[in-house]
């Protein structure tokens, strides 16, 4: 007969959480390219962890660069995540027309086309000069 298996119950270790944190928070920065609005989320999981692992660290008496590692990456994906989801949220239908557009384009020219009804349809929604912007996205 063989003994069962202990699951350990309780806290855990304070550096396990420190590096929950820091993982969670680059799986933030990863989905933040991948899908801004599930990065927005997981940032906002990610900064609670690393919040988290601040005090458990400190309680702890352990050095807390995890944590602030953690909540540093988290900030920035934060703020990276939640600028692309506004973007796409207040440029939707010109992204949405622009993608049709290239779907029917069978030639440069008919691309180029696209492009240029693209950037006045951006330029006469955006409340600020964005021709910089467009200018990088030509193509």
């Amino acid at each position: 007969m063989t003994t069962p298996v202990q699951i350990p119950t309780g806290p855990r270790p304070a550096e396990e959480t420190g590096r929950r944190a820091l993982l969670l928070s680059l799986a933030a920065l990863a989905l933040t390219f991948a899908l801004p609005l599930a990065g927005v989320a997981m940032a906002l999981l990610a900064l609670g962890a690393a919040s988290r692992a601040r005090t458990a660290l400190r309680a702890a008496g352990k050095p807390k660069t995890t944590a602030l590692a953690g909540f540093t990456i988290s900030v920035v994906a934060l703020v990276l995540s939640a600028s692309a989801t506004l973007f796409q949220v207040y440029f939707g239908d010109q992204l949405l027309a622009y993608s049709e557009c290239l779907k029917g384009a069978g030639t440069i020219s008919a691309q180029q086309q696209c492009f240029s009804q693209f950037e006045a349809a951006m330029k006469a929604k955006s409340p600020f000069d964005i021709q910089w912007a467009l200018r990088s996205l030509a193509p």
